[in-house]
């Protein structure tokens, strides 16, 4: 969700360094560890403090939503955040730690959440988004903390609970311990709460439903808690779009907002360094039909499109340039390719009106960026497909019967269960999971080959694909196993090997003149 692929800075007005306006705020005091960030913050902060915190605490969210996507387990999240936490100066230390440094962290930590909402606020998409990942952060804070201490902040809280007496509970002992079976005994003590407020132990059958209440542990008290907190900040995300129209007017906050609402990118990769050759040759124009087949839903279809009718749209024509620069084609190739995939354009108009935009996706015009592959992630979320076009995810915009045409003509899938498993992620708006089932279908019998593999020695490690470079080089090497540790895939366009990571970058609305 929230990746720190962020673009060029802003210019700032130094002359206007602070955002108090003149007025004398008193500094808060921070009496818990944890927050439920009911209190906007009041004292001064310098404007590189505001945009450094917040990016700091962008990239602790990225994290949080980089391991939700490749379904982390709760454990590996875990480790993965603390390790995040601690290295953008975002770990919170308790009380009992008598640190000199815990109004410093408090501080920081306040003042990014708000300066992050203020930045997320802006659509339905991001709000949705910066509650989940920020309620993720939260629990992982409060099953953290200190026992006392968290006992003392959900006190602060006064949250209304009704504590079941322990004449009910003895009453109705046989029925909470039927509700709550990994329970051998009865808790110590339990709250009756609105179902409403914990949704997700009412989901999984863990306590007791009687009369509109849940009959709530305390040992499950976090699930209220957590539920109370996403509540709340939701509501604080509302009311703050709505106050949102009021900041037009400053032109010191207003860029570095929009500069980081602007940093929402799929995980961030590191390119391979090799040549970009395949089997010893390097990738030519002429190779592309071939490699196709190793191609994902979404650039096959542009590729077949581009077959049929001579020509892709704007939107097009940028997706796919960028995933074949990724797929290690050079300029000159990339050139030759497109004015052969457009023979009916005559050839004063292609040097007019695509040649140079071919050059500029290859960093050799205009500002001479070398901009990188689009991930999954910014194909779902960035310029969906009108009438007559052919970009974006085939899972997300297609209808169900144009997709499982597309799956059974090019892409040979026809097996009903995995149809039917691919209705089921797409009902359930997991396409980059729709995507991965379609692959391990097509590749049952390379992956069933590593797996077997695994018994005489290691073998590569087959991880949840979140880039569509990352399917072509993955589905390449699985069909060409000779080749591996041979010959490179990819490399500085944006492609990686085998348990390499590939790198995206950005391209905003601002890069008009970026394609075609």
């Amino acid at each position: 969700m929230f990746r720190q692929e962020l673009q060029k800075k802003p210019r700032i007005n130094d002359k206007k360094r602070h955002f108090g306006g003149g007025i004398n705020f008193e500094s808060l005091s921070y009496l818990h560890r944890l927050n439920f960030y009911t209190t906007p913050p009041t004292s001064e902060v310098t404007l590189d403090q505001f945009e450094q915190w917040a990016i700091h605490r962008l990239q602790v969210l990225g994290e949080i939503e980089s391991c939700l996507y490749r379904n982390k387990s709760p454990d590996e999240l875990k480790v993965a955040l603390a390790e995040e936490l601690r290295r953008r100066s975002l770990h919170l230390e308790s009380n009992s730690t008598n640190s000199t440094q815990l109004h410093e962290q408090r501080q920081k930590d306040h003042y990014s959440h708000f300066i992050l909402r203020l930045a997320f606020a802006r659509s339905e998409d991001l709000r949705r988004r910066f509650s989940k990942a920020e309620t993720v952060l939260f629990k992982y804070r409060f099953e953290s903390d200190d026992g006392s201490e968290r006992t003392k902040f959900i006190t602060s809280l006064d949250l209304n609970w009704e504590l079941v007496s322990a004449e009910e509970r003895n009453v109705l002992a046989k029925q909470l311990l039927a509700a709550t079976p990994a329970m051998k005994q009865l808790d110590e003590s339990y709250y009756k709460v609105d179902w409403e407020r914990v949704p997700d132990l009412v989901g999984r059958r863990e306590v007791l439903l009687r009369d509109g209440k849940a009959y709530v542990p305390s040992s499950q008290i976090s699930s209220i808690v957590v539920a109370e907190f996403t509540s709340r900040l939701d509501n604080a995300l509302e009311l703050t779009a709505r106050a949102l129209p009021r900041l037009d007017e400053d032109d010191r906050l207003i860029p570095i907002l929009n500069h980081l609402s602007l940093g929402f990118t799929a995980p961030e990769y590191t390119p391979s360094s090799d040549p970009s050759i395949l089997s010893g040759e390097p990738i030519t124009a002429a190779a592309i039909d071939g490699l196709s087949q190793h191609f994902p839903a979404c650039m096959l279809h542009l590729h077949r499109t581009l077959r049929q009718d001579r020509h892709l749209k704007h939107f097009g024509r940028l997706q796919y340039t960028l995933f074949l620069k990724g797929v290690g084609l050079s300029v000159e190739e990339a050139i030759t390719f497109w004015r052969t995939a457009f023979s009916n354009t005559p050839e004063d108009q292609f040097n007019k009106e695509y040649r140079y935009n071919v050059r500029h996706a290859y960093g050799l015009e205009g500002g001479r960026k070398g901009y990188r592959a689009k991930s999954c992630q910014q194909i779902l979320l960035e310029h969906p497909p009108g009438t007559g076009e052919a970009h974006g995810c085939p899972y997300r915009h297609f209808s169900l019967d144009n997709l499982n045409a597309l799956l059974a003509r090019q892409m040979d899938i026809t097996d009903p269960a995995v149809l039917r498993g691919v209705k089921q992620d797409v009902e359930a708006t997991k396409y980059h999971m729709a995507c991965n089932r379609v692959f391990e279908y097509a590749h049952k019998e390379e992956l069933k080959r590593e797996k077997e593999k695994e018994r005489s020695g290691p073998a590569p490690v087959f991880v949840t694909m979140t880039h569509p470079n990352e399917y072509f080089v993955r589905s390449w090497e699985l069909k060409n196993p000779d080749a591996i540790g041979v010959a490179a895939v990819g490399g500085g366009a944006g492609t990686r090997r085998a348990g390499e990571r590939v790198e995206v970058d950005m391209i905003s609305a601002g890069d008009g003149d970026m394609m075609m």
